[in-house]
């Protein structure tokens, strides 16, 4: 089997690149790990940014995204349970659509499928070779057969634990990581969401985030110890703790219900480098893992996913293989600044177990100047609604 372009990883970064790639006369085939339906039932992130709603549109994805996603103009911060917003539209012109990830990545299948690209799912065992000659190849097991691929270039869009960033020497790859003393109990559940628009609450409890996917299906979540296991908290728990760290007017209108989902998420600051390596360019989690504080990790994919296909399209339309030679870098330089965006939430929103009381004065005054300066919530809304590609 031959192709230009081998995928590695069917989620929503490997998709998207995928169709737009197609769509442009380049050719694909993806290899996914699991199957459909298990891609389709991981429950991620739900904020898109600006940049992130304009590439699903030009990939031919974004009917329903238009159809059935939320722009928000504006989020709310709370200290204390007392809140205030940031305006983006105000502060900067732009918006964000509440749209779940899951919902992308099914929009995505569609958009594949319509076009008769090659999707290889329960693509076992994926290997990477002679990954800095000219000729690229691909090995993995299906149906208890090992196949190969041959390829001009290998697209590692295989997420944190895939196959594509330990194909990078370790003499070669740097790895920057900071590990957080706390991780996210959430919570899905099939009721009206806490608020209308995303809120962020920091309370000397811990922080907490009332988030949605559609008006009667809600994602909480608050901060808790890394000792914490799931079957601590029952539902009833997590509701009445919830409950202290919200807003006061929010947690009075408050609905809550039975759990449909609940989980445990640690949360870190990882980036890889370089994301090329002969052949091979990294993307999306397979090179950096943000906390979810700031809603960057699918939107990082995203850019990264942006620059990709710009720079095949330049190889392979115009012969111009100056966009694969600058990919890394100019892939890395917006995402240490989303990585810097994200860190700077979690540092300020979330309360530290080893935190002094200067740590704490910084962050009450961190908030204050937020709450009171046009200036902080105008660098804010151009961070969260996304910098430029």
């Amino acid at each position: 089997m031959r192709t230009q372009i081998a995928v590695i990883g069917g989620g929503p970064a490997g998709l998207l690149l995928s169709q737009l790639l197609n769509r442009a006369g380049i050719g694909t085939v993806v290899l996914e790990r699991q199957t459909r339906d298990y891609v389709l039932s991981r429950i991620r992130a739900g904020v898109l940014e600006y940049g992130m709603v304009e590439m699903l549109r030009q990939s031919g994805a974004g009917d329903r995204m238009d159809r059935e996603g939320f722009p928000h103009d504006g989020v709310c911060v709370s200290v204390d349970n007392q809140p205030f917003r940031v305006d983006f539209v105000e502060r900067c012109g732009k918006r964000v659509f509440v749209y779940g990830q899951t919902e992308v990545t099914r929009d995505l299948y569609a958009a594949q499928d319509a076009i008769g690209a090659t999707i290889i799912d329960q693509a076992a065992n994926v290997a990477l070779h002679d990954l800095t000659t000219d000729h690229p190849w691909v090995t993995f097991e299906k149906d208890g057969a090992e196949h190969r691929l041959d390829c001009d270039f290998v697209a590692g869009c295989d997420g944190f634990h895939g196959a594509s960033r330990p194909s990078i020497p370790d003499d070669v790859r740097t790895d920057y990581e900071r590990v957080y003393p706390f991780g996210w109990l959430g919570i899905m559940s099939e009721t009206p969401p806490a608020a209308e628009e995303v809120t962020y609450a920091s309370h000397s409890r811990g922080f907490a985030l009332a988030s949605m996917r559609n008006p009667m299906l809600a994602r909480s979540y608050i901060q808790v110890p890394l000792t914490d296991r799931v079957e601590d908290w029952s539902d009833d728990v997590f509701w009445d703790e919830f409950r202290r760290r919200l807003p006061h007017e929010v947690a009075e209108a408050l609905v809550t219900g039975p759990s449909i989902e609940k989980s445990i998420a640690p949360l870190r600051s990882f980036v890889s480098e370089p994301m090329r390596w002969g052949r091979l360019f990294l993307c999306g989690d397979a090179a950096h893992i943000v906390p979810p504080t700031g809603a960057k990790g699918l939107n990082l994919a995203a850019s990264d996913v942006h620059y990709l296909f710009e720079a095949f399209k330049r190889h392979y339309l115009d012969k111009d293989d100056g966009g694969l030679d600058g990919y890394s870098q100019k892939a890395l330089k917006r995402i240490w600044q989303a990585m810097r965006f994200s860190w700077w939430m979690t540092m300020m929103l979330h309360s530290f177990p080893d935190s002094s009381g200067f740590d704490q004065a910084m962050q009450k005054s961190e908030l204050d100047y937020l709450a009171g300066s046009d200036a902080a919530q105008k660098v804010f809304a151009e961070n969260y609604t996304g910098l430029p590609f």
